[in-house]
């Protein structure tokens, strides 16, 4: 995933808006605590967030993997005062750990949790959202962008996370490698898809940007 040298990487965070104690919190507890906790945004990817949110000034945000809740808290940052963010996890062991973080931000009565998979539930949402951000399983990547489509306002931004996979998305596919084939296509529909238009920032491990036209 280190696609610049840790020394880069070091003073990017030092030249970054410093993480917030609550966040600099969730995050030990999380490498304390959780497994695999690389998935975390963590302090640079997370203002990234924290910034574009502030940028976009959403009502409704839509997270696709809510993790340990990093991110969800980053994005609320930004998120209007009438807002609500809604995330969406499988993870029923961390439905608890997320909410205690949560409740200790601003924002705990403004984020909905959703526990099952994404693929079900985002039917049911009768929203329209201003900002989605995607960081869930990669085979359904291309699922959740065509369900979220049709519920994104005009002018509207879809975040999509990990779409360089550490690389792979450059090296020959192997056949049972489903997520890379997945990513691959997925970055050609986001290129190429008269619907959106599209830059790939090459922070962390891949942060795409697609705003709704």
């Amino acid at each position: 995933m280190h696609f610049i040298s840790q020394d880069l990487e070091d003073y990017i965070e030092q030249h970054s808006e410093k993480e917030p104690e609550l966040l600099a919190a969730l995050n030990k507890e999380t490498y304390q605590k959780i497994l695999l906790p690389r998935m975390l945004s963590g302090h640079f990817q997370g203002r990234v967030l924290s910034m574009l949110a502030k940028l976009i000034r959403p009502v409704n945000i839509l997270e696709i993997g809510t993790y340990t809740g990093y991110s969800a808290l980053c994005l609320c940052e930004g998120m209007q005062e009438n807002g609500q963010l809604h995330t969406i996890d499988i993870k029923e062991e961390l439905v608890d750990f997320q909410r205690k973080h949560f409740d200790k931000s601003p924002w705990g009565k403004q984020i909905v949790q959703h526990l099952g998979e994404a693929i079900e539930i985002i039917p049911n949402l009768d929203l329209k959202f201003d900002l989605v951000f995607i960081d869930a399983d990669k085979e359904n990547y291309l699922n959740y962008y065509e369900m979220i489509l049709p519920k994104m306002n005009k002018g509207g931004i879809i975040l999509s996370d990990n779409v360089l996979w550490s690389g792979k998305v450059l090296e020959p596919i192997h056949p049972n490698d489903n997520s890379t084939k997945i990513l691959v296509e997925y970055n050609l529909l986001l290129k190429n898809d008269p619907r959106i238009e599209t830059v790939l920032l090459p922070i962390r491990d891949g942060l795409t940007v697609s705003r709704v036209l």
